[in-house]
């Protein structure tokens, strides 16, 4: 649905832009910043959820695709009460896959920015992690692929996209590299930590530890995040154990939604520096 504003005299033309611009839809604020990087939003059609996606430009077949995963969005209007909207207000994961140079792709999580008849709270609240959720978004995946003829993908999770990641990666063999901005890396030790209502019907990505070990990863962790502290990777990261090849990386002035964009821009084409398993 499209709000619309009143018209105000033409001394007032400002203010009047300034006020349409904050009158856009979540989808609408989407559209106009791809649109900005001479790209456009689609739509994917799951089993259970359409899905909308930045749609690249790539001259040729990439070997590898980043895609880059919301976060958890406006999932709760007040401590006590869903939103009804789940979509972002802030669109900065969407700004940092538009700024990357190399083929990356922006995908919105179910019910972001559109709604479908499965569409309930519960799936942005304690089944944010859920088995449907995965499946939606693995289908996404397949679909891309066969779009752009790439061989594999590195998964970007900010926030609870990071869980995301990495699930996705647990069940697939095609993701060979995974980053997380602020990740929410064990769900379940973070609403322990926080004080929440366990999140009832998601998965939890230790439960695949013995996979997740074998996948290639870095972690960057912002030292003055209060959503997400870091005391949630140092956990995901001993209950991993050794590994074959993993970074965490500690950003100190960086917040939960402050700081990322200059910090992206001095990692994302960095190479991990592998700690490796030793046999």
């Amino acid at each position: 649905m499209i709000r619309r504003c009143a018209a105000l005299p033409g001394l007032f033309l400002l203010m009047a832009t300034l006020l349409n611009a904050g009158c856009q839809s979540p989808r609408e604020s989407l559209q106009a910043l791809a649109a900005g990087h001479g790209q456009r939003v689609e739509l994917i059609h799951t089993r259970d959820y359409p899905l909308l996606y930045s749609a690249v430009r790539v001259p040729a077949a990439p070997t590898l695709l980043r895609v880059y995963l919301e976060g958890d969005g406006h999932a709760w209007a007040t401590p006590s009460q869903p939103s009804l909207d789940p979509s972002p207000r802030r669109l900065m994961v969407a700004q940092l896959a538009l700024d990357d140079p190399q083929p990356s792709i922006y995908l919105a999580r179910p019910c972001q920015f559109i709604t479908a008849p499965a569409c309930k709270p519960a799936m942005w609240t304690g089944r944010r992690f859920s088995a449907e959720v995965l499946d939606s978004l693995g289908q996404a995946l397949d679909q891309l692929k066969r779009r752009y003829g790439n061989q594999t993908f590195e998964l970007v999770g900010y926030s609870g996209g990071g869980a995301l990641a990495l699930l996705l990666a647990a069940r697939r063999e095609d993701v060979v590299q995974v980053q997380t901005l602020a990740g929410n890396l064990s769900p379940q030790e973070w609403a322990r930590l926080l004080q929440l209502t366990p999140l009832d019907g998601s998965l939890e990505p230790l439960q695949y530890r013995e996979r997740l070990a074998r996948i290639a990863q870095r972690h960057l962790m912002a030292e003055a995040d209060r959503q997400v502290p870091a005391a949630v990777a140092a956990y995901y990261r001993r209950q991993l154990g050794v590994v074959r090849c993993a970074e965490f990386v500690s950003l100190p002035g960086v917040t939960h939604e402050q700081g990322w964009a200059q910090t992206w821009r001095h990692w994302r084409g960095r190479p991990l520096e592998c700690v490796v398993a030793q046999d």
